[in-house]
């Protein structure tokens, strides 16, 4: 996973940098990992036995809410571990994030990995952040403005269809992730890896596939499958920028500036943590991405109070008021297309 840019050592980033190194917040921490995957393993299976054992019933629906938190909890594990956050070696952590995210959920990992290095260099960024390329929701007017015919409608209304759209993005998820496997280019190596990813996920797929359809009937199936592959994962990330400030193509714009002013933190408490993976810690996140997600909470202090000495905004609300700010920003950006509405 990509690493911050080295500073000089006057700049602002690499002062705070020798703050949070001096904390001893860089360390690896072993023991938490252990005991998180662990757990997380345990009740995955458990998720899966007590499907085996309701058999064909509509109670399945609930082992499917909870499948549901266990896919985002693995999916989880699977960015720390993409993030170097896990292990000392980049072999441990890339085996894994490809065996849970690949394995366990069915998403490619050299496919997100590929991606969530281009959004950590330059987030909010147009035309360099994946995150906010056009595509079903647009992020800008000018991505608004251009829009015709059924993409114009969908930005007009996208701030109303903001979470049923969060619906489908599990499966958008895995559907890029076979995309991104089945293009042939790149290096013989990486189509190697290509190929081993291939099988992992070709094993998660007829494994997951084979036991929805073979103990349920097809309509309970589907239905485990919506309330499965459904909000959570999506609504886990959607605070995180959206309705940050976004940056021209050409703006330049430091590292340290460009990562907390682009990034919100959810404010909350243990539970907090745990329901957003430490992604509510979004800011202190970005700034030391190889930082193991319990020492997150740790820096905060350190890293806000370092941004109010240097006069940086540093942005915290609440869980709710963050998916408001998504959903007052998604309606802004689709003003141009609502002329009758908004005069």
């Amino acid at each position: 996973m990509t690493e911050p840019p080295p500073a000089g050592r006057g700049s602002d980033y690499a002062a705070l940098s020798r703050e949070v190194k001096q904390s001893g917040l860089l360390k690896r921490r072993p023991g938490y990992y252990s005991v998180k995957v662990g757990a997380n393993l345990l009740l995955l299976a458990a998720g899966w036995t007590a499907f085996a054992l309701i058999g064909q019933s509509w109670w399945q629906l609930v082992t499917a809410a909870f499948l549901a938190v266990m896919f985002t909890q693995t999916g989880f594990i699977g960015h720390d571990a993409g993030h170097h956050q896990i292990a000392a070696t980049k072999r441990v952590n890339n085996l894994l994030g490809r065996v849970h995210a690949d394995l366990l959920i069915g998403l490619s990992y050299g496919w997100w990995i590929s991606k969530h290095n281009r959004h950590h260099s330059h987030p909010n960024h147009v035309d360099r952040d994946p995150d906010i390329a056009d595509g079903a929701i647009a992020f800008t007017q000018d991505q608004a403005r251009v829009r015709r015919g059924p993409y114009a409608w969908l930005a007009r209304h996208q701030a109303w269809l903001f979470f049923p759209m969060l619906l489908l993005e599990g499966l958008a998820l895995h559907v890029a992730g076979v995309r991104a496997l089945l293009d042939r280019t790149g290096t013989a190596t990486s189509r190697r890896t290509k190929l081993a990813e291939a099988g992992l996920l070709t094993v998660h797929l007829g494994g997951y596939l084979a036991a929805l359809f073979l103990v349920l009937s097809p309509v309970q199936a589907v239905c485990f499958l919506l309330v499965h592959q459904g909000l959570y994962m999506g609504c886990s990330f959607a605070p995180n920028h959206k309705g940050m400030p976004i940056f021209a193509k050409d703006d330049k714009i430091d590292f340290l500036r460009r990562q907390v002013l682009t990034s919100r933190n959810i404010r909350g408490h243990r539970l907090t943590d745990f329901a957003l993976g430490g992604l509510n810690y979004q800011i202190e996140h970005h700034l030391f991405p190889s930082m193991p997600r319990p020492s997150l909470r740790h820096a905060q202090e350190l890293v806000r109070t370092f941004c109010v000495r240097h006069g940086i905004a540093y942005h915290e609300t609440g869980l709710f008021n963050s998916y408001a700010e998504v959903l007052r920003h998604l309606h802004a950006v689709g003003g141009p297309l609502r002329p009758e509405l908004e005069y």
